[in-house]
């Protein structure tokens, strides 16, 4: 035996041999390391001309490239009277071909490299991404640049997205958690807000290849754009062959964007969604919530998780494991980079409990005021928030798609290195402060999804039941007959 090994097999006994007093008695003792320090990466940076802004994170591991373009845009700026349209538009921008390809030839390319282009229009912006091996990216990467100048978006592309919008439109009311929260946002933003808009088969009829063609040279033009790059490449010829690909492309005029209206109050009080083809009941209850660059979003981060984030938060807790009420709950007070989330508490639950549902939830709600979130929970909350903190930027990817959310919506750089800090920061006086400023009972709209027949206590105990109909109008048009009308 090598004196090497003798030792390792002595340090081994010796282990096991310790008495059981070395031991924890209870997982609360457990003392863990602090954590490492934080060095995330940055992106180069560079603005073309054009003002076209290009971030560049080099990543060696794989010999990958992958493109992204997030262009200042989005569904929220569609008129009313064609609400569908994004969604057609997100999907044609890339399977309607080009100036030089159609779009099944752009298939045939992507597959014989195995590589990926893709398009989408977001609520609140439009973006488009590439993904392929290194040896391909040239090419793939013109390919790229063609679909978000040059589409021509053929109309039997656009047949295909609306029949695919109309499909979720005639399927809309199949799930009861999805009506939930989709009546919630009209609620809550009001039925005039983009933000609370759905397609309807009228507002898709309206939908034509000229609107996608004016939204495109509208919005889609380089000072709109923000193009990121992450992979196997060096960065100086990376900038190279963007700027002789995109360099030249001029720059587009100042657009002005359309205002996005949000109700300021809404009106207290139960709403109901009759379903009798459930044997459960979906509750929602809240308001208006705040925005990501409120100085307290720190305070309410860790309020979410004590309260309303998880398995160990005081909502599942009191709610789902000590009554038994749910089969799902969650709450929080939700954000939104430029305008305001909303502050909800939802859970589904039996029939015959739903009344109880709402009690527990309001309950809920005003022991966050009897009785304050504890040094414990929030002590909780933030070693959650703070120990799963890594995995935001355990990718370079991650990284460079969070810069560029940062850059559109013009957040500091380093708000994502600061973040932890500022979770550190935060007291349980802190906490129970947010809590009481952002979530009001006085204020609550709720809404439940379910059977009448059942329900433990009728929902005009709570106040005067608003019906909210979710009927679908009905198309004009036969179903599919719109492909065959727009196809050529």
């Amino acid at each position: 035996m090598t004196r090497r090994r003798l030792i390792l097999t002595t340090l081994a006994i010796l282990a096991v041999a310790l008495p059981a007093s070395a031991q924890v008695q209870d997982w609360k003792q457990i003392k863990y390391p602090p954590l490492h320090p934080m060095n995330i990466p940055e992106p180069q940076r560079v603005t073309l001309p054009n003002g076209m802004l290009v971030m560049l994170m080099e990543d060696h591991e794989l010999p990958t490239i992958e493109v992204s373009a997030q262009i200042r845009t989005g569904s929220r700026h569609v008129p009313a009277d064609k609400t569908g349209l994004g969604q057609v538009f997100g999907s044609a921008l890339r399977t309607g071909g080009t100036k030089t390809m159609t779009g099944d030839q752009i298939d045939d390319f992507l597959e014989a490299r195995g590589a990926r282009i893709e398009s989408f229009l977001g609520q609140d912006s439009g973006s488009a991404e590439a993904w392929s091996l290194k040896q391909d990216f040239p090419e793939v990467f013109k390919v790229f640049v063609d679909v978000i100048r040059n589409p021509t978006f053929a109309e039997d592309k656009i047949a295909i997205a609306k029949n695919q919008v109309a499909s979720g439109i005639a399927r809309r009311n199949d799930n009861p958690t999805s009506i939930m929260f989709r009546e919630f946002q009209k609620i809550v933003y009001g039925t005039d807000s983009p933000y609370a808009r759905t397609p309807e088969f009228a507002t898709l009829d309206q939908v034509k290849r000229a609107d996608l063609v004016t939204f495109h040279q509208k919005y889609y033009q380089p000072n709109r754009m923000i193009l990121g790059v992450v992979g196997d490449f060096d960065s100086k010829q990376m900038l190279e062959t963007i700027r002789s690909t995109l360099g030249g492309w001029p720059k587009g005029p100042e657009a002005k964007d359309p205002t996005t209206p949000i109700q300021s109050t809404l009106k207290p009080g139960i709403y109901y969604v009759q379903k009798d083809d459930m044997t459960q009941s979906d509750i929602i209850m809240g308001h208006l919530g705040i925005l990501k660059n409120n100085p307290d979003i720190f305070a309410v981060d860790v309020m979410n998780e004590a309260w309303g984030g998880g398995f160990a938060a005081r909502l599942f807790s009191n709610v789902r494991s000590k009554k038994g009420l749910a089969y799902a709950v969650r709450g929080a007070v939700d954000s939104e980079y430029d305008h305001p989330g909303t502050f909800n508490a939802w859970m589904t639950t039996k029939t015959e409990t739903t009344a109880a549902g709402i009690d527990a939830l309001m309950e809920e709600i005003e022991g966050l005021s009897k009785s304050p979130l504890t040094d414990a929970e929030v002590q909780r909350a933030k070693d959650s928030i703070l120990n799963s903190f890594v995995f935001n930027y355990d990718s370079k990817g991650k990284i460079l798609n969070q810069q560029m959310v940062y850059a559109y919506f013009g957040f500091p750089a380093d708000y994502l290195s600061r973040y932890r800090q500022n979770i550190e920061k935060v007291t349980p006086a802190d906490v129970n402060r947010v809590a009481k400023k952002y979530i009001h009972k006085d204020q609550l709209a709720i809404l439940v999804v379910g059977p009448t027949k059942g329900q433990d206590k009728p929902l005009s105990s709570y106040g005067t039941v608003v019906p909210v109909d979710i009927t679908i109008p009905k198309p004009k048009t036969p179903a599919g007959s719109a492909s065959k009308k727009s196809a050529p």
